[in-house]
């Protein structure tokens, strides 16, 4: 039997909350430690710039994502951490190297300077790249069976390169300040540029678990519908937002031209097709049965985040 929505809510937080606090942890043990000694193999600047970015807040959604599906498709929680702190090290990257002048040039992040203002920017460039690259470490060393780290390594590299995140990125700046946006390319831009790696996330908490290709199919519904829904409420908060809670800059979105939900449906548009996104990720897990309900409860408490 379901549960109420009240009482699934507050498991949601309660999971949240302990998810957050155990990735964190595993974090803080993968990342390379600030070594001062010239003999170390990281050198401790790039080690503080990687830690700075990784450990500086969040909301660790993908990680949290990850974890859920695992638990969803009947898998141990401790066995995905591995998948989970790689996504994290991933999105850490993609924002660090967004944030740089050459690309969104932004000064805040997660209410802190950006890494390349509290760095400098060569800095800041190879802090991304060796996030990026160890996130691969951490599941070839710590994923197990052998092919499902592989099949993590293959789901994470499709979600995060040309053909996702980075084409995303790619596409989102070929369009700004162009005026002939459509719901249906703006779409395209965002399935990759922050759909991509939240897929990616529930796919690779389903493979550490074991899943069936139906389970893996349902979450991938989910993630398709999750991933711009939540888009849309990032658009949402860059006009309505407060910039205290949400540790950045708001309004960035629209001095430098990008296409946004808001700015081609409106804000009442926008919160409604935000809305009917939530419902069908909702109703894409009905194969999962009772064991997806807190994927279920994030799907609609993202609708109601201020950050």
């Amino acid at each position: 039997m379901m549960t109420s929505k009240s009482t699934e809510s507050s498991r949601l937080a309660a999971f949240v909350e302990e998810a957050r606090r155990r990735v964190d942890k595993a974090l803080g043990l993968y990342l390379p430690e600030a070594d001062e000694d010239p003999k170390a193999l990281c050198p401790a600047r790039l080690a503080s710039a990687m830690r700075y970015s990784v450990l500086g807040g969040g909301k660790r959604l993908r990680p949290i994502l990850c974890l859920l599906a695992a638990e969803a498709c009947g898998g141990d929680i401790a066995s995905a951490l591995p998948a989970a702190c790689a996504l994290e090290m991933v999105h850490t990257y993609s924002l660090i190297h967004d944030d740089l002048p050459a690309m969104d040039d932004d000064d805040l992040r997660r209410g802190r300077p950006t890494c390349h203002k509290a760095f400098d920017e060569a800095t800041a460039i190879l802090a991304g790249d060796g996030l990026l690259t160890l996130a691969f470490e951490m599941i070839a060393r710590h994923i197990q069976p052998a092919g499902a780290a592989i099949a993590c390594v293959q789901a994470l590299a499709e979600a995060a390169g040309p053909a996702g995140m980075v084409g995303g990125q790619m596409a989102d700046l070929q369009a700004e300040g162009r005026t002939d946006a459509t719901l249906e390319a703006l779409e395209a831009i965002h399935r990759r540029k922050t759909g991509a790696l939240l897929r990616a996330s529930l796919r690779m908490g389903g493979l550490v678990a074991g899943a069936d290709e139906t389970a893996l199919k349902a979450l991938h519904v989910y993630g398709h519908a999750v991933g711009l829904a939540f888009q849309i409420i990032d658009d949402l908060l860059d006009v309505e937002g407060d910039e205290t809670k949400l540790g950045k800059r708001v309004g960035k979105d629209s001095e430098l031209g990008k296409w946004t939900y808001p700015g081609l449906l409106g804000i009442e548009g926008s919160r409604r097709r935000a809305r009917q996104l939530a419902e069908e990720a909702v109703d894409a897990l009905a194969p999962l049965g009772e064991p997806g309900e807190r994927l279920r409860a994030l799907a609609l408490d993202l609708l109601e985040r201020d950050r």
